[in-house]
């Protein structure tokens, strides 16, 4: 059901703001920025009851009465837009004209005596951004916002209450509504010719935003309390590198209440940018669909520099803060008080997707839903490239604790505390990484009657864990995997796994160490608010078995989420909090690394030559039969579109080899379904092929065919005989790997 307390919370009197908290919404009281002088520009004010719209608008006494009145001005560098405190605008909408400059911001904020706000109540009345057709409307996209900037920059927006709903009691859940608190954006196709296309400097801060409703379904368009979006016409591919994005944005300490989809978002929003039309090979041959933006990257489209910050979100339609496209992003201190409340598809509570160079760090999230697909506090999402997940703090979140999709270059997630996030701890891989995740240092503690997995797909490629806590509340066992061989390319190193019933699962990975950590509080406590206080009762007690039971790595970073530095003692510790027992070693070396610690048997095929049947023309030409013994599940060979049947691998030895296992896996990345429904495995005698397995089960990911006894060929032929029944498409695989056991 739909929070009805906003009417509430619009006429709470000010108290000091605390950030993080529903009293952030409250006001300042009579020191609002427009009771102060303005050295750098003109003032002009706006009084919704004592106003005329026939002043001159530059003094408290000849303020102009309607927002209108604002929207036909353009203001300089410097200017500042005062709305009194305490007044009200209902049924309009703030677009003042013009940018400011470095150091010359034009502000909106407010003045006058009163404890309250200046509220602007837009109430839905905003051109909608779609055509009748319901395709998206160039003319208006960008235009739902109760403020709203297109194509202007240098501005700060404070101390305003906003709302933009017709009917505060009734949830909208059909139909085309798209109204957000502020939206910014940018219009690809309105710049003149030669015009800057960066937008620059924005801050956002002190703002309250509620009531903001949609309907429960994706309309292909990004909506929210603080939204900056990138809009065109036309497909990416016809504009230039290097522009289009925002850069040095600061949105903190904000309150955020019952808002829809998001709290904060900022996103690419391309007409023409999803699906296999808008996709691209990367430089590996995999293929992306345009929805994972790897464009971004391509043509340094990045917004950048941006910083979100402490600001408190409760009763999120979508997922509160949702965030793509961005480059050296921090995103910390906030609070996610309920998310994914009112919509009927995927997402998670806060997140970066197709981003770089970027950390989420001490952020707190809880009250998620149960969630088959993601539901998850965090998200480590397609096409993030060096993207840190550091001391944030989730709790009480049915669906889990981490999605993760794939298609990442070194993503790390380290020093989280997560507190009944029950449902799955890790969950989805849908496609391979470009290099190995690593999940170190982390304190997960859940009821294992109520989890679902630890992981519920198939780790693609390799996944470290390294000194995490597993801690099980309850006595059912904790259940690891739902699918067989999905662990296989993740290696488990020095984390500790205590099950409260003093039964351990099967499923378990061996070798990691059955300890009670004897945390300073009670585990199974309720979860208390504040990531600090929180991480304080799964500190380490000094008789703890898991101090110095731990193991170096670069990726551990620099300091757990107290802030003590790595590490002290012989080792570091298990678990989110390092104890200060023994000698700091202030530079501490990997003597011992977690990636040797992989397969150690000999793939007789790597680097081996293979002749296919036939290969596929696309990709730029990286789509051979070489990247099948290359050792990279990266890479991938893919058969033309009109190859028959059988299409056969071949794999030239270069001289006698023996084996008894040969291990295959088909292309699944970003859900594309297995395509083989059988096969045969070949032997050269020297003069003829040979068959020595013949397999009806399809080959899928990580198959690996034994049974066959030991085989000794100097070539090796992979046929591929049959076709699945429901599929269209011909074969692609990433690796052939033989072995002997």
């Amino acid at each position: 059901m739909r929070r009805t307390l906003i009417a509430l919370l619009a006429a709470i009197v000010a108290v000091p703001l605390v950030p993080g908290s529903p009293a952030a919404a409250a006001a300042l009281g009579p020191s609002w920025p427009g009771n102060t002088a303005n050295t750098v520009g003109k003032d002009y004010y706006l009084d919704a009851s004592g106003g005329r719209d026939t002043a001159a608008g530059t003094s408290p006494a000849s303020a102009w009465k309607t927002l209108a009145r604002a929207n036909t001005v353009t203001f300089a560098p410097g200017d500042r837009i005062l709305l009194k405190a305490g007044q009200t605008w209902q049924n309009e909408q703030l677009w003042p004209k013009g940018s400011g400059a470095a150091g010359k911001p034009i502000t909106i904020s407010a003045y006058g005596s009163s404890s309250k706000r200046p509220y602007i109540a837009t109430n839905g009345r905003v051109p909608s951004p779609f055509k009748a057709d319901g395709t998206k409307n160039p003319d208006t996209v960008g235009l739902t916002g109760a403020i709203v900037l297109r194509n202007q920059q240098y501005f700060a927006i404070n101390n305003v209450e906003l709302s933009n709903d017709d009917d505060f009691a009734t949830n909208i859940t059909t139909g085309s509504y798209v109204r957000d608190g502020i939206m910014i954006s940018i219009n690809a196709d309105l710049f003149p010719a030669g015009a800057d296309t960066i937008m620059d400097n924005f801050r956002i801060n002190d703002v309250y935003v509620h009531n903001l409703d949609g309907p429960s379904t994706w309309q292909k368009i990004h909506y929210g309390a603080v939204d900056f979006q990138v809009f065109g016409a036309k497909s990416f591919k016809e504009y230039a590198t290097g522009g289009y994005y925002f850069k040095d944005v600061r949105v903190e300490n904000n309150t955020f209440v019952n808002v829809e989809l998001h709290a904060v978002q900022m996103a690419f929003n391309w007409f023409d940018a999803s699906g296999t039309a808008a996709g691209q090979y990367d430089e590996a041959g995999k293929f992306h669909e345009g929805w994972e933006q790897l464009w971004v990257r391509t043509r340094d489209l990045y917004s950048r520099d941006v910083y979100v910050g402490h600001n408190y979100s409760e009763s999120v339609g979508q997922g509160a803060v949702q965030l793509a496209n961005l480059l050296r992003a921090t995103v910390e201190y906030n609070e996610v008080n309920g998310f994914l409340e009112r919509y009927d598809a995927v997402s998670c509570g806060l997140y970066l997707w197709a981003g770089a160079d970027s950390v989420m760090q001490f952020n707190e999230v809880y009250g998620g839903p149960a969630n088959e697909y993601d539901g998850t506090p965090w998200d480590l999402e397609y096409t993030n490239f060096n993207v840190t997940y550091q001391y944030n703090y989730s709790h009480d979140n049915a669906a889990g604790w981490m999605a993760y999709m794939g298609n990442s270059s070194n993503s790390v997630a380290r020093y989280n505390l997560s507190v009944n996030d029950n449902g799955v701890l890790v969950k989805n891989m849908l496609s391979t990484n470009y290099s190995p995740t690593y999940f170190a240092n982390n304190t997960f503690v859940y009821d294992g009657a109520k989890m679902d997995y630890v992981h519920d797909e198939t780790f693609l490629s390799r996944v470290y864990f390294l000194n995490n806590i597993f801690y099980n509340t309850s006595a059912t066992p904790t259940p690891w995997y739902r699918r067989t061989g999905a662990l296989r390319q993740a290696v488990f190193a020095n984390n500790a796994v205590h099950e409260t019933g003093g039964v351990h699962s099967t499923q378990e990975p061996a070798g990691q160490l059955a300890a009670d950590p004897r945390f300073v509080g009670d585990p199974t406590a309720p979860a208390i608010k504040g990531v600090r206080a929180a991480a304080q009762r799964y500190a380490l007690r000094d008789d703890s078995p898991l101090i110095d039971a731990g193991r170096y790595n670069a990726h551990l970073g620099t300091a757990d989420i107290l802030g003590t530095q790595i590490y002290y003692g012989a080792a570091p510790d298990v678990g989110t909090v390092e104890s200060r027992a023994g000698v700091l070693n202030p530079n501490p070396v990997d003597t011992d690394p977690i990636e040797d610690e992989v397969d150690n048997r000999v793939d007789l095929a790597l680097g081996k030559p293979v002749t296919a049947s036939s290969t596929h023309p696309g990709g730029g030409g990286t789509l051979g039969a070489v990247n099948l013994t290359d050792g990279d599940l990266t890479t991938r060979w893919a058969a033309a579109d009109d190859a028959t049947y059988p299409i056969t691998l071949d794999v030239d030895f270069g001289s006698a080899a023996t084996f008894d296992q040969v291990y295959l896996d088909e292309y699944t990345d970003s859900g594309t379904n297995p395509r083989v429904s059988t096969f045969q495995l070949q032997r050269w005698t020297g003069t003829a092929w040979e068959t020595f397995a013949s397999v009806t089960g399809g080959i899928g990911h990580d198959k690996t065919v034994t049974g066959f006894g030991t085989v000794t060929t100097s070539k090796l032929r992979v046929a591929l005989t049959g076709q699945l029944p429901t599929e269209q498409y011909t074969p692609t695989m990433t690796e052939i790997a033989v072995y002997r056991s």
